[in-house]
């Protein structure tokens, strides 16, 4: 039986959380998806995420298969929706989902799904009731992974500096 968990990272992680989101870059680009094509999330992103504690790790039988942030609290990116609006408001307590990704060696396993599910229940246990996420418009695989996992579209936002449009997601748990 295959042992399958979420864990908060460690610095001990971060070759193994680079090395996956450089793939993923490199996944995306070979799709003509230009997310993450910018230099963003660069290394320097996960460690200061993995540094600040938001940074989990999903592992199966001891290798570290995917990888994301969920930040908590106000997301500067998500205070102006367009074409729509959030549930529970702009100004609402909850957490963000960034930077996921799963390692190549362990694509089409549906980890993805797993992870997911695992970033909302420690949400819960957080004390969140509201996740967000956000994707690009062309990152087909990922919007599908955020809707199946339960996540109502919308509206898009706009991120970081270069203000990239995405879609973006919010999923209000009880």
């Amino acid at each position: 039986m295959t042992a399958t968990y979420l864990r908060q990272a460690t610095q001990a992680d971060l070759p193994s959380i680079t090395s996956i989101i450089h793939d993923a870059k490199g996944f995306l680009k070979q799709q003509g998806i230009d997310q993450w094509q910018d230099g963003y999330p660069a290394d320097d992103d996960l460690k200061n995420d993995i540094d600040e504690g938001i940074t989990y790790v999903l592992v199966v039988d001891g290798t570290v298969a995917g990888t994301a942030a969920l930040h908590q609290g106000i997301d500067v990116n998500y205070l102006t929706i367009d074409d729509g609006e959030w549930q529970t408001g702009t100004l609402a307590r909850y957490t963000a989902i960034h930077r996921i990704a799963v390692s190549s060696h362990f694509r089409g396993q549906h980890l993805a799904n797993r992870l997911m599910s695992g970033l909302i229940t420690i949400s819960s246990i957080l004390g969140y009731r509201d996740v967000r996420i956000d994707t690009h418009p062309d990152n087909q695989a990922m919007q599908h992974v955020i809707k199946t996992s339960g996540f109502n579209y919308r509206g898009k936002v706009y991120m970081h500096d270069s203000k990239a449009l995405r879609y973006a997601y919010e999923l209000v748990i009880l």
